[in-house]
Formats: structure tokens, C-alpha cells, sequence
């Protein structure tokens, strides 16, 4: 299977940096310090900004005080945390005006999971902190699309999430789910899914990129 496009959108975590290990253990801490049973947090916490998180399972405290906290835990917490095989072989090769990031995340966490992997930082680099809604609402995937200058429809984004498959398809572009994090059956609402950043083949054409995977489930 192959998709064509005019560039490429990728999620961060679950997609390029491996951080599963460190959001899972910031968040457990999280919850427990605040006597909030984990399960509340991990039903909703996957590929959604923090702050809309805690508002949901937490609505009795002051979120823009949590958030500053739990964001410092975040981004100096890099133990374990790596990037995805083939993940920074697959930025290095494509054009900088033709790929961008869309994460959930915080700037300061994001650029510090990026540095601490080695990963390339984009031109287009969308964050939590540019965003009014955030995923499961398309303004990430049209923000980062705007940036690059590129019509969403002419995109294919790579997510993990849920909430982030929604989110760039009701931008309107089309999504390969990325099944590190979740199951296949989770993403099914992706063009398709694929195991891991490592399955693609991305090569620049004169109209643009062609994207190629392999051990793909359709949707």
C-alpha cells in the first residue's frame, strides 16, 4: 500500500521518542500523591493534553497549578526514554518544508524528549501551548498544515492515539496509526496502521512524497 502526499505530520510520543515508561510513571505518581485512583487517569491520559486530563479526573484542583508542576516532572524525567528504530533515519531524509510535529505535549517537555533522543527539531513544531483545544479537536493537525503551508487533505499524519487519529481526520488529512502504544483495534479509524515508524518507506517525487509501509492492518 502507498499514500501520496505534499508532506508529512507526526505525533511525538508513541510515534518517534518511546516516552511510554516516563508518562506512565509521572502520571502514577501524579495520581497517587493526589488520591486519584490511576485507572481514572489512564482511561483518558493517552495522546490528550495534560491540563484537559486533569480537569477531567481532577476538577477540585487548580489545573494551570498542576500542569506547571507535572510539567517540570515531565520534562526532566528521561530515564528510559529513546527514540523509536528508524525514527531519526526517517526525519534526516525528508526535506525540512515537508514535515512537522503535533504533540499534546508541552514545548519545554517535548523539545527536552527531542534533545535528550537526538531527534532534529522542525521548522513547524506545534504544541500544547499553541493550540486553544487541543486532540481530539483538529486545530493541532490544521495548525501544524498551515505552518508548512500545505492544504491538510494533501497530508498523511502519524499517530498512536485515538484521540489523535480524530483529530487529523477531522482536520482532514489521512492518518497511518502507529501501533506502539495501543492496540490496532484502537486505531481503527486510521487509513491504516502499521507497527512502528521502522515499517515506512518515504521517497520525494516531483509531486510531492510517497509513503509506502509494510505488515500493514488495513482499517
Amino acid at each position: 500500500m502507498a499514500l501520496s502526499c505534499d508532506a508529512i505530520i507526526f505525533d511525538l510520543d508513541g510515534v518517534l521518542v518511546d516516552s511510554d515508561a516516563v508518562i506512565t510513571r509521572r502520571w502514577k505518581r501524579w495520581a497517587e500523591e493526589r488520591g486519584i485512583p490511576f485507572e481514572e487517569v489512564e482511561a483518558v491520559q493517552t495522546g490528550r493534553p495534560a491540563i484537559e486530563v486533569i480537569e477531567e479526573v481532577a476538577p477540585h484542583l487548580d489545573p494551570e497549578a498542576e500542569i506547571d508542576r507535572l510539567g517540570d516532572e515531565m520534562a526532566a524525567d528521561t530515564e528510559g526514554m529513546e527514540a523509536f528504530d528508524g525514527a531519526k533515519a526517517l526525519l534526516d531524509r525528508l526535506p525540512e518544508d515537508r514535515w512537522a510535529i503535533a504533540t499534546s505535549g508541552r514545548h519545554r517537555t517535548a523539545t527536552a524528549r527531542m534533545t535528550h533522543v537526538g531527534l532534529p527539531e522542525p521548522e513547524v513544531f506545534v504544541t500544547a501551548d499553541d493550540v486553544e483545544q487541543g486532540k481530539p479537536a483538529p486545530e493541532p493537525y490544521q495548525q501544524a498544515a498551515t505552518g508548512l503551508g500545505i492544504d491538510p487533505g494533501r497530508c498523511v499524519v502519524l499517530e498512536d492515539a485515538p484521540a489523535g487519529v480524530a483529530s487529523a481526520r477531522r482536520a482532514g488529512a489521512s492518518v497511518l496509526g502507529v501501533a506502539t502504544s495501543t492496540s490496532p483495534n484502537a486505531l481503527a479509524a486510521a487509513t491504516a496502521v502499521i507497527p512502528h515508524v521502522k515499517a515506512l518507506d518515504v521517497r520525494a517525487e516531483e509531486a510531492g512524497l510517497r509513503v509506502d509501509w509494510q505488515h500493514e492492518e488495513q482499517a
